[in-house]
């Protein structure tokens, strides 16, 4: 019997554990971060680790060096990113909290790549401004979006002028979990992710592909 892909394989549990079983190589590093990130309130912000691998593997494909991260939080995506480029790679990375990114700082240094890693704390919409007026559109290849909800569109069109042709955006939270399609959710940030989600499928500036990955993943290359 033909089995039909036109929808996705459910995800249960048992299933996730057998996935990281046969494809996760998380190094110890990230492991700690990862358990260490668990245990604060807030630690639903985390990505998961096989986002962090896929994006190390996006990183790679793109042969990235210069790349863009809004939202830091306690550092697992930034150092998963600065693993996995070269030696002359950098990351400019945006945050507003000094508690959260004191943390990413502890474990940039333990894995060896703070030299990557500038942080600017700031409000990123300044920050992306700033890199603008610095002479930096076009200039990084990579640029991965995780911060608050309500400034994702303004992220995305900053992030868009400051990526080069063929440089590609990743956008996280895209599904946020599962009420972009509960019509009875109306706050403003699912209001927002709805209006960023539908605006990508129709901006002819981009190439997009969305995927069920972590809590959504959506992946723009820019034409």
């Amino acid at each position: 019997m033909k089995v039909m892909s036109t929808v996705q394989t459910g995800v249960a549990e048992d299933l996730a554990q057998y996935i990281r079983s046969v494809t996760l190589r998380e190094p110890e590093i990230l492991k700690r971060l990862r358990e260490e990130t668990a245990k604060l309130p807030n630690a639903v912000m985390q990505i998961s680790a096989e986002q962090g691998q896929f994006m190390g593997m996006l990183i790679r494909l793109l042969a990235a060096k210069l790349t863009l991260e809004v939202g830091v939080f306690t550092g697992y995506s930034s150092t998963a990113v600065a693993l996995a480029l070269p030696e002359d790679g950098r990351i400019i990375a945006c945050d507003v909290s000094e508690e959260y990114t004191t943390v990413a700082r502890r474990y940039w240094r333990e894995a060896g790549v703070e030299r990557k890693v500038t942080l600017r704390l700031a409000p990123a919409v300044e920050t992306l401004d700033s890199l603008t007026a610095e002479g930096k559109s076009g200039a990084f290849d990579f640029a991965f979006i995780d911060a608050d909800k309500e400034n994702y569109d303004r992220y995305y069109e900053r992030a868009l002028k400051l990526l080069r042709t063929g440089g590609l955006i990743a956008v996280d939270n895209v599904l946020w979990h599962g009420k972009v399609v509960d019509q009875s959710a109306q706050d403003a940030d699912t209001r927002a992710i709805r209006a960023l989600n539908e605006k990508l499928h129709r901006d002819e500036r981009v190439w997009v592909s969305m995927l069920p990955i972590g809590d959504g993943l959506t992946l723009a290359y820019k034409l």
